[in-house]
């Protein structure tokens, strides 16, 4: 990185030159500016991703899960269990978010399976305007839950609750509103 930036200092300094002193000056300054505030690489994990610093005081981690809405959790089980031959978890009622959940291990992340627990349950809704069932949201890890949300309403991210509540993992988690995230609905989860 450093050699790039003396490349990047020399290049506008030649530029400069013809320009006159002053413009190089101010542009070698710039780049001297710009590699002291170059944020440390950070991991949160042993995995071989390195992650940058979201905020000043929490870090996004390694993907948790990516969620999938089925109308049949039976099944979607059957499915990745004995035609893929993955690794499930036995189904787990979930009554605070409205869910029964199926883990299905990928090695490097899992899957959940959601399906409708009541009639109030988000999931039901979801799969009433998608019949076949479908992704649901992401999960992302974080360092510190607290905190992310503390930064994330500052920065003016919409999350569906006004605080983190325990997930289908027994951690805390929140999810951020889709309109603010891509058009995804992104679960952050306490790593």
């Amino acid at each position: 990185m450093a050699r790039v930036l003396k490349a990047a200092v020399a290049t506008v300094a030649v530029a400069a030159a013809a320009a006159g002193a002053a413009a190089a000056e101010s542009a070698v300054g710039f780049f001297s500016r710009l590699q002291t505030s170059v944020p440390k690489v950070r991991t949160l994990s042993t995995s071989q991703s390195s992650l940058q610093a979201a905020g000043p005081v929490w870090n996004l981690g390694r993907l948790n899960h990516v969620a999938i809405a089925v109308p049949d959790l039976e099944k979607a089980t059957a499915f990745y269990k004995n035609v893929l031959g993955a690794r499930v978890s036995e189904a787990v009622p979930v009554p605070e978010h409205g869910v029964s959940v199926v883990f299905v291990n990928l090695g490097n992340t899992k899957m959940e399976l959601l399906h409708p627990l009541g009639n109030d349950s988000p999931i039901a809704g979801f799969l009433q305007r998608n019949k076949a069932g479908g992704m649901h949201h992401i999960c992302i890890e974080v360092d510190d839950i607290n905190a992310a949300v503390m930064d994330l309403k500052e920065k003016k991210i919409r999350s569906l609750s006004e605080e983190a509540k325990i997930g289908a993992h027994g951690k805390p988690v929140i999810f951020l509103h889709p309109k603010d995230c891509g058009g995804v609905l992104v679960e952050l989860e306490q790593a």
